[in-house]
């Protein structure tokens, strides 16, 4: 396990919620080839909350978002420096094995990405690839996943009649949080998920992401501070690479101790 000594705002965070971090990520460090993305990164997830990665385009958010459930695995020219645990694991140990590891996360993406599929296919494909459930129960799992994503009034008389592609963008990128929970996960990273849709679509993926919590963890990348605000307990600040700094977000937004944290957040870049 880490030496807490060495990060002692982390260790304040982890005594305020009395809870062990679900997630711990320690000097954490990426190159693309020679270039450097993340630079010396440490923070922690906690279960049941809502953490928000802001800062300007280029920062290292999805970066490190993606480390999470080691989606940089297969790129070529990837460099990782640091450690991640998860449980009290390393996610990087050698007996990891990395598709059944990636079970633990759902994953939603800034552009809404359903499968060519029935609606009902879309949430049942991967509960049946990972064997999630038994065929028998596979109705009830799919409208629980349906519900939980807040669409399934909307989507229940038409689950084996349309594809996911038909449905409204805001409809589309709900039914890919319920794809995303179909698998049962620990944790949903959300890279923008509200990105390319309306507003009132956005308010509902809010909503949803706030509901979410209960039974989740939630990662969130987000360029909208007002987003960030409603639907994140803590928020992470990174510039150039680097985690400036990480709070309750009130606090953050209140009263950013970094400098640079306090002008992204009033507005005087981005």
């Amino acid at each position: 396990m880490f030496d807490q000594t060495t990060y002692p705002k982390l260790e304040t965070a982890t005594r305020r919620n009395s809870r062990e971090p679900l997630i711990s990520v320690r000097d954490l460090s990426l190159w693309y080839g020679q270039k450097q993305a993340l630079k010396n990164v440490s923070f922690d997830l906690f279960p049941n909350e809502a953490l928000a990665f802001i800062g300007p385009s280029g920062c290292g958010k999805t970066t490190a978002l993606k480390c999470l459930n080691r989606m940089h695995d297969d790129v070529r020219g990837v460099h990782i420096t640091g450690s991640i645990e998860m449980n009290g694991q390393d996610i990087h140990a050698p007996e990891i094995d990395p598709p059944v590891f990636r079970k633990k996360f759902g994953w939603v993406a800034q552009k809404p990405n359903p499968f060519v599929k029935t609606v009902y296919e879309n949430v049942a494909y991967g509960a049946r690839l990972h064997a999630v459930v038994v065929p028998k129960d596979m109705d009830d799992h799919v409208e629980s996943c349906l519900r939980r994503a807040h669409i399934w009034d909307e989507v229940k008389d038409v689950l084996h009649k349309r594809s996911g592609t038909e449905l409204s963008g805001g409809q589309q990128q709900r039914l890919c949080v319920a794809r995303a929970l179909s698998t049962n996960p620990d944790v949903l990273l959300m890279d923008e998920p509200t990105g390319s849709i309306d507003p009132i679509a956005t308010a509902a993926i809010e909503e949803l992401m706030t509901s979410l919590k209960e039974d989740h963890s939630v990662v969130v990348v987000t360029h909208s501070m007002m987003e960030a605000r409603r639907v994140a307990d803590r928020v992470a600040y990174f510039h150039l690479g680097e985690l400036l700094e990480i709070g309750e977000t009130e606090k953050v937004f209140l009263a950013a101790e970094n400098e640079k944290a306090r002008a992204f957040i009033s507005g005087k870049f981005g």
